[in-house]
Order: C-alpha cells, then sequence, then structure tokens
C-alpha cells in the first residue's frame, strides 16, 4: 500500500495577456545555455530588464528577452566589455532617440573585433610555422 499523497500542481502559467508564450528561467537556460545565476546577474547590473512575474513570483520570460539575450550572447562571444554592453542596454531602454548612439556604440566594437581577428590571424600564421617546422623535424627523424 502507498503512502504517497498526490502533491497538488501549480496551474500551468498563463501567456502575456496577448497571448505570446512566456518562458520560465528554466526553459530560458535550456534555449540560451546561460545559466540561472548569469540570467539574475544580467537583471541586476542592468542587461536584461525585469522580466514579468507569475502570481507566484517566478520570472516569466518572453520571446522579446529571448532575442535580447541571444544577441547578448553574441557580444559576450565577442567580447564586449560589460560595461558597454550595459551601456547599450541603458540607450536601448531610452527609446528610439538613441539609435545613433547604440550604432556607434556598435561600430566601435565592430572595429575593435575586427582588430583582434586580425591579431588572430597573425597569431596563426606563427602557429602554422611552428607546426610545420616541427612536422620537418619528425620527417627527418
Amino acid at each position: 500500500m502507498s503512502l504517497a499523497v498526490a502533491l497538488p500542481q501549480e496551474p500551468a502559467e498563463p501567456d502575456a495577456p496577448d497571448g505570446t508564450p512566456r518562458y520560465t528561467i528554466g526553459e530560458v537556460v535550456a534555449r540560451t545555455g546561460l545559466t540561472a545565476h548569469t540570467l539574475r546577474w544580467y537583471e541586476r547590473i542592468g542587461l536584461l530588464e525585469h522580466p514579468a512575474r507569475s502570481h507566484s513570483g517566478q520570472r516569466r520570460f518572453s520571446d522579446r528577452d529571448l532575442a535580447w539575450l541571444q544577441f547578448l550572447g553574441k557580444l559576450r562571444l565577442t567580447a564586449m566589455p560589460v560595461a558597454d554592453m550595459v551601456r547599450y542596454a541603458e540607450l536601448r531602454r531610452e527609446g528610439e532617440h538613441t539609435a545613433a548612439a547604440r550604432r556607434a556604440l556598435l561600430e566601435a566594437h565592430r572595429e575593435e573585433v575586427r582588430q583582434r581577428i586580425a591579431d588572430l590571424q597573425a597569431t596563426l600564421l606563427i602557429i602554422d610555422c611552428k607546426i610545420d617546422m616541427y612536422a620537418e623535424r619528425q620527417q627527418q627523424l
């Protein structure tokens, strides 16, 4: 005889009033590869607007939040400094009149990325030369 008690499940969270889906922090973690800790940190430092909350207080993220997080991931991948990312997020929240400033920030970052790519290409040439040198030595043995 089982004494297990069926616990009431929390009702499924409703979508946004306009019917668009909302995602739990766990679903966002699965979709973005970010950790829950990172999502909370992004919210704390101003990279992510405070997401909607469910009736139980859990964060509920929108498709727009997911798209923004994916963009932030690309900025991090290209090593944009967090301070610049926060500045970009602030400008974004201020509205469309900041488009020129956001563009300038991205253009400056793009130039830095291009320079790093050039530096990496030069470094790869050196590494390739070293590898070729070792290969030649092994062939001589």
